[in-house]
């Protein structure tokens, strides 16, 4: 049997980035989305491939900040839903790639599913909301 490498690079293309992207979406069952820093990449969702193309406006704030970013984006394929989109960077700290998912917590009505225990909604929507940044 035949291995081959996965490399992630700057310049690594959507069929490069694929197996990665669908690994953390397996892991997670959430949709992800992820590009390189100099071509577009893929979005996933129920399994599959939707888009080998792809670019969202959080992948490229992220790239261009080199830092994570939780927000509601107000454009794009995920307009309106919580994401959170972290870099990937070099050894030398350089962001080379972007991976996003949906941000499950901020998803989540708090008030209902904890209704009974007000205290741990207060702790919870305060995690969050030091957490979220609006792009």
């Amino acid at each position: 049997m035949k291995y081959t490498n996965i490399q992630i690079s700057a310049d690594g293309s959507p069929e490069d980035i694929a197996p990665f992207a669908l690994a953390i979406h397996e892991l997670l069952g959430l949709p992800v989305t992820m590009r390189s820093l100099n071509k577009k990449g893929v979005r996933i969702e129920k399994g599959k491939i939707l888009d080998n193309n792809y670019s969202g406006p959080v992948l490229e704030s992220v790239l261009k900040e080199n830092k994570t970013i939780r927000c509601i984006p107000t454009s794009g394929k995920y307009a309106g839903i919580p994401v959170i989109v972290v870099p990937i960077r070099n050894k030398e700290g350089y962001g080379i790639a972007a991976i996003g998912v949906v941000d499950v917590v901020g998803t989540v009505d708090l008030g209902f599913i904890f209704g009974d225990y007000p205290e741990v909604v207060k702790q919870v929507q305060e995690c969050v909301r030091a957490r979220v940044t609006v792009p």
